[in-house]
C-alpha cells in the first residue's frame, strides 16, 4: 500500500518542518539568541556550571544547593569505568576513531544495565546520571589505552570537567583550565532538535532502551556535517597554513562550491552566539602567546568569510573556535567530537526524557518516485 500524503510541500532534510514539540532548547536564528529552559546560553556559561546545567535540562528546573549537591555527588558515584566496559575498550584496535570506540561501549552498557520498557522518573533521571557521569571516563579511558598509558581513575574530589581534563592528560588542571573545560561543557549540551538529537528521539519513539538511543545518537554525531565539523576545521586551518593563503583559499572554496568548515548553520543567519563565546576564550587562552598561528588563521578566515559570505547569511558555527580551545586544553583533534558527546548526552537524555510523555512512534511519509506494476522476468532471461 502506497504511503499517505497529505498535502505538504516536501522539505529536503525537513528543512523547518516541526517534528515535536519541545520545552528543552530554543534557537532564534535570525537573532542568535540561544536558550536551555528558557536561561540564556550567555547567563549559562558566565554563572552556571555544567553540573547545574545538566540538571536543568534533565529535571526542567535550576537546583536549590542540596539539589545540586546531591546531583554532583550522584554524578561522582557513577563515573567509575565498570571492568567489562575497560575490557571491551583494551580489546578495541588502537587505531580506530575514539567516537567507534564511544558507540561500542554504549551499546556494551546497555547490554550489561538492561533497561525496562516501562521506564518511571526515578528510573529516567539514574541513566540519565549513569550516562553523563561515565562518557567522559569511557573517552579518557580509551585515549589512554591506544597511546599505551595508564587509565587514570575519577578523581571524586574534583569538578566533571575537571576530573574529564584531569582522566584525560593525566594532569591535575588549573582552576581556568577547569572553567574554560566547564564553558565548553555547557555550551554544547543542547541544541534543539538537531541531527543527533532527532536521532536520539526517532530511536526512543520506539520505546527502545535509551542506550540505544544515545548510541544512535553518538553516530549521527561522527558525521563531518554535525560533531565531526570541529576536527575538520582543526585540519582546515593547518592546511591553509599561513594568513596569507586565506583568502585564496576561500575564493577557491566558494568558485568549487565546496564547503568551508564551521562556517553556516542551518538554522543560524547570523554568528553562532556559542561562537562569540568560544572566539573570546580562545583569544584570553592565547593573549600572551601571539604566535599561535592557528587562532590568527581563523580570525583571518572569519574577516573574509563576512566580507565575502555573510550576505548569503553564512557565519561561523560553534565548531569554528571550540576546535582550536580544546587543542589549547591538551585534547587531542580525535577527541574533540567526543567532547561534544560527553556534553551531548545531557541534551539528549532530555529529550529521550520528553519523547516518552504522550509518544508516538515517528513514522514520516515518502514521495515515492519508483515505478508501478512491473513485469517480473525469470532470471534466466535478465
Amino acid at each position: 500500500m502506497a504511503d499517505h500524503i497529505k498535502d505538504i510541500s516536501f522539505s529536503p532534510g525537513l528543512d523547518g518542518v516541526p517534528a515535536c514539540k519541545s520545552g528543552i532548547g530554543y534557537i532564534d536564528g535570525t537573532k542568535g539568541i540561544l536558550e536551555y529552559r528558557g536561561y540564556t546560553i550567555e547567563d549559562l556559561a558566565e554563572s552556571s556550571n555544567f553540573e547545574e546545567t545538566a540538571y536543568l535540562l534533565i529535571d526542567g528546573v535550576l537546583p536549590n544547593k542540596e539539589q545540586l549537591d546531591t546531583f554532583k555527588q550522584r554524578l561522582v558515584s557513577h563515573r567509575k569505568l565498570p571492568p567489562m566496559i575497560e575490557n571491551v575498550l583494551r580489546a578495541l584496535t588502537k587505531e580506530g576513531h575514539p567516537m567507534d570506540a564511544l558507540q561500542v561501549s554504549i551499546a556494551a552498557l546497555g547490554h550489561m544495565l538492561p533497561f525496562p520498557e516501562n521506564s518511571t522518573k526515578e528510573l529516567n533521571d539514574e541513566v540519565s546520571i549513569q550516562l553523563i557521569a561515565v562518557l567522559p571516563t569511557v573517552i579518557a579511558a580509551f585515549h589512554r589505552i591506544r597511546n599505551g598509558l595508564d587509565i587514570v581513575q575519577p578523581d571524586p574530589t574534583l569538578s566533571h570537567a575537571g576530573n574529564f581534563l584531569y582522566m584525560i592528560t593525566g594532569q591535575k588542571p588549573t582552576e581556568s583550565d577547569t572553567r574554560v573545560m566547564d564553558i565548553c561543557l555547557i555550551l554544547h549540551a543542547e541544541h534543539g532538535l538537531n541531527a543527533s538529537t532527532f536521532t536520539a528521539r526517532v530511536i526512543g519513539s520506539t520505546l527502545a532502551d535509551p542506550f540505544s538511543s544515545i548510541c544512535g545518537a553518538a553516530g549521527a554525531l561522527t558525521g563531518s556535517l554535525h560533531g565531526g565539523a570541529n576536527e575538520a576545521v582543526v585540519k582546515m586551518l593547518q592546511d591553509i597554513g599561513s594568513m596569507e593563503n586565506v583568502r585564496n583559499y576561500i575564493l577557491d572554496k566558494v568558485s568549487k562550491k565546496e564547503k568551508i568548515m564551521g562556517m553556516g548553520h542551518r538554522v543560524y543567519k547570523t554568528k553562532d552566539p556559542r561562537a562569540t563565546i568560544l572566539q573570546k576564550i580562545a583569544r584570553d587562552l592565547f593573549k600572551n602567546q601571539n604566535n599561535e598561528k592557528l587562532l590568527q588563521i581563523a580570525e583571518e578566515l572569519e574577516k573574509v568569510c563576512l566580507e565575502i559570505l555573510a550576505p548569503k547569511g553564512i557565519y561561523p558555527n560553534v565548531d569554528f573556535y571550540s576546535g582550536l580551545v580544546y587543542r589549547k586544553l591538551g585534547i587531542k583533534a580525535d577527541l574533540h567530537t567526543c567532547v561534544f558527546a560527553a556534553s551531548r548526552v545531557s541534551g539528549w537524555m532530555a529529550h529521550w526524557i520528553e519523547q516518552l510523555d504522550g509518544n508516538r512512534i515517528y513514522r514520516p511519509s515518502q514521495i515515492y518516485e519508483g515505478g508501478h506494476s512491473l513485469p517480473y522476468i525469470p532470471i534466466q532471461k535478465r
